[in-house]
């Protein structure tokens, strides 16, 4: 059969009436959405004992979260909660503060967010190379696996044979149907037999009390002044761009996954409103939940705003009126789950000795640098941050020495032609001035730009500086092949850089 004769394959529905529509679809969202609120809440109750804050209003926060964010975020499929890198962040705050500062920090960057959102700064996303995305998605993993291997040890051993039977669950039944998620189906037969069989292993209610109660409306306990603002405008900052970063970063890895544009921009404020009212009604902020965000739209299949509002919804559910069920839930359960997705999200290939053997060397300790700052601090942001630093210095130094400059002397020895090739910058431009011959030259000498370009003001300074040495010596430089942007930013700028 001819290419052009193959029966296209079949797209999923991406709106949420197409899904609608589709009772498979619609089924699928739904599951999906289930089984990553499972996996959520195990991992909100840990985060806010770091974060010193009661499991209840991080779960709280995190319906609010998830609801909100169904509705504003710019990229559906991403499972957004109280996430462990903004309890790291507040943590200082609240045990040296006290937790009446949390509201107001979490406000303050919610605001931080919308004007980032409103300014189109979630553009920027777009300079992070591709060796920083893979080193932190491999970092994603094993950050995943990492966090899970507590739950696996020193359990009794009855645990361990249902963190065997869990994990058989998951692999064995997609060969007989893939009509409901296999971690769903685990998760629920290892938690049947753990009540039924009144096994005492760890489960989910020794992470942290569930009371079932709401909290309500947080009240605003501290001076609304300007020494409250001095005090948590730098912990605002640091929430407000950890939150963007990682929501940003999970936003891109999704679009990957699901080969679907997003609108990042609106990601970013919609974080920021959604921050803010998780603030007034539940008390902690919080960002994209990456493992649970991967086992949606990967694992599940996900690719509407359903997924995420049934998520939302279903752990009202579970923190109301089935939170005795939810805290009879196994760890090793939840554990299995967890590494199954932490397994399947490291990027293999990438780590394969024929792939790294074909890769440049700076691209691999990129992604290597990414990775072990990730691991050493237990922070995406921090490793996406010197990642992209490291990857902006290798880049530079090797652009630095790519323009080669070529001199021909005419016939008669009256004049001289220099041809530049490759971009100048700050980098290249200070070493262009090495490349003439001063004292040797005639006194007629044309520099050729045709296939170069300026991009600073470094370069102009170097051309002056050119222009400068040449006249010492009695000698005219001419410039010309500069295209129109170039030559508009030389006459700008040229004569005025001086000290």
């Amino acid at each position: 059969m001819a290419v052009a004769d193959r029966p296209r394959p079949t797209r999923q529905p991406n709106t949420v009436m197409a899904a609608l529509r589709s009772p498979r679809q619609l089924t699928r969202e739904v599951l999906a959405g289930m089984v990553t609120t499972l996996a959520l809440v195990p991992e909100v109750i840990s985060f806010s004992i770091v974060a010193g804050v009661d499991p209840m209003v991080s779960l709280v926060a995190s319906i609010v979260l998830a609801l909100a964010m169904s509705i504003l975020g710019g990229r559906p499929g991403v499972v957004t909660a109280a996430a462990g890198s903004v309890a790291l962040v507040i943590a200082p705050l609240v045990h040296e503060h006290g937790v009446q500062y949390v509201l107001p920090t979490v406000l303050l960057a919610g605001v931080i967010q919308v004007v980032f959102g409103l300014a189109g700064l979630a553009r920027l996303m777009r300079f992070i190379p591709r060796s920083v995305m893979i080193g932190f998605v491999n970092a994603l993993g094993v950050l995943i696996f990492m966090a899970q291997v507590p739950h696996v040890l020193s359990v009794p051993w009855l645990a361990y044979v249902l963190f065997a039977l869990t994990l058989a669950i998951i692999f064995v039944l997609p060969r007989f149907t893939k009509v409901v998620p296999s971690p769903l189906v685990a998760i629920v037969v290892v938690t049947a037999i753990a009540i039924l069989a009144g096994l005492a292993v760890p489960n989910v209610a020794d992470e942290g009390p569930l009371t079932g109660q709401m909290p309500g409306f947080t009240p605003f306990l501290v001076p609304l002044d300007v020494e409250t603002f001095k005090l948590v405008l730098p912990t605002a900052l640091s929430v407000a761009f950890v939150g963007l970063m990682e929501t940003l970063l999970t936003a891109k890895l999704v679009d990957d996954i699901t080969e679907t544009p997003s609108h990042k921009g609106r990601e970013s404020w919609g974080l920021g409103v959604s921050n803010i009212l998780a603030g007034f009604y539940g008390g902690i902020a919080g960002c994209a939940m990456i493992g649970q965000t991967v086992l949606n739209v990967k694992t599940g299949q996900a690719r509407t705003r359903i997924s995420t509002v049934v998520a939302g919804v279903f752990l009202l559910a579970l923190v109301t009126g089935l939170s005795p069920i939810m805290g009879q839930i196994p760890m090793v359960a939840l554990a299995a789950v967890m590494m199954v997705v932490a397994v399947t999200t490291v990027d293999w290939h990438s780590v394969r000795p024929s792939t790294l053997k074909r890769m440049p060397l700076p691209e691999t300790i990129v992604m290597g640098v990414t990775v072990a700052v990730v691991v050493f601090t237990g922070n995406l942001a921090y490793g996406v941050l010197v990642g992209v630093i490291l990857a902006m210095v290798l880049f530079a130094r090797r652009v630095a020495h790519v323009i080669t400059v070529e001199r021909n002397l005419a016939d008669d020895g009256g004049s001289v032609r220099y041809e530049v090739v490759g971009p100048l910058f700050f980098g290249s431009s200070n070493d262009l001035v090495e490349h003439f011959a001063y004292a040797d030259d005639p006194a007629s000498v044309t520099i050729d730009l045709s296939r170069a370009q300026i991009w600073d003001a470094s370069t102009v300074a170097a051309l002056d500086s050119i222009e400068t040495k040449y006249g010492h010596h009695g000698a005219a430089v001419a410039i010309e092949g500069l295209d129109e942007r170039s030559t508009g930013f030389h006459r700008r700028l040229t004569g005025h850089l001086g000290a």
